[in-house]
């Protein structure tokens, strides 16, 4: 089957060229209906436009890519040079976020909404500071407030989180069951457990020390 051809804008340009402009210029990404206004041609056209561009890169082997994100369009570095990237923001050129914030942020994106208090139910701590900064960094938000007394605010992410991720939405979160362990895993993992001895109850009967052959009963405690 044979690919429509994408027609010039209506300047005479390439649409693809026009893309390429717009796009390097958004700090955000541009949803196909925002590029086909400003260009000239149907979401359709757009999107045609878009993908073939994305392929050429590809195989070009370019540091970047044309990544369909949060709804939109928008350029962003090649998986293929994440080592480089990585080794840019660790230098310092990039705030990395702390443990306790990416557990947060990943309770938050796959609970949500959730308020704060649930947040920190989950994970056991206090997660005022942790919330703040998230949403300081614009990765969560209030979306909503529950009913009855109080009416606390229930957060979610954001598009920024979307974008950073390289998700198109929420939908594109890995399943949680790619990182809960199996049964057998789990079972292992009880039985290891088992044999440390719990320091406020002493040794293990089972397996502590004293499961073993009684003191002599003629021997006492000097």
């Amino acid at each position: 089957m044979t690919s429509t051809p994408v027609p010039d804008t209506p300047s005479g340009g390439s649409i693809a060229a026009a893309l390429e402009a717009v796009l390097l210029l958004a700090d955000e990404p541009v949803s196909p209906q925002v590029l086909a206004a400003v260009v000239g041609a149907s979401t359709e056209q757009v999107r045609a436009a878009c993908d073939a561009l994305a392929a050429e890169y590809e195989a070009q082997g370019r540091g970047f890519v044309l990544a369909r994100v949060a709804g939109g369009y928008r350029y962003q570095t090649a998986p293929s040079q994440d080592d480089f990237v990585e080794r840019f923001v660790r230098d310092g050129h990039g705030a990395r976020l702390s443990a306790a914030a990416l557990e947060t942020l990943a309770v938050v994106a796959y609970k949500q909404p959730v308020s704060r208090h649930q947040v920190a139910e989950i994970r056991g701590v206090n997660v005022d500071g942790v919330m703040r900064t998230l949403r300081r960094r614009g990765y969560i938000d209030e979306i909503a407030r529950l009913p009855g007394p109080g009416q606390a605010a229930l957060y979610g992410t954001t598009s920024q989180f979307l974008e950073h991720l390289g998700l198109d939405s929420l939908d594109d979160l890995p399943p949680l069951g790619e990182f809960v362990p199996n049964p057998e895993a789990v079972e292992a993992m009880e039985r290891r457990l088992r044999v440390v001895p719990d320091p406020d109850t002493g040794p293990d009967p089972d397996t502590g020390p004293d499961s073993g052959p009684g003191p002599d009963p003629g021997s006492r405690d000097q």
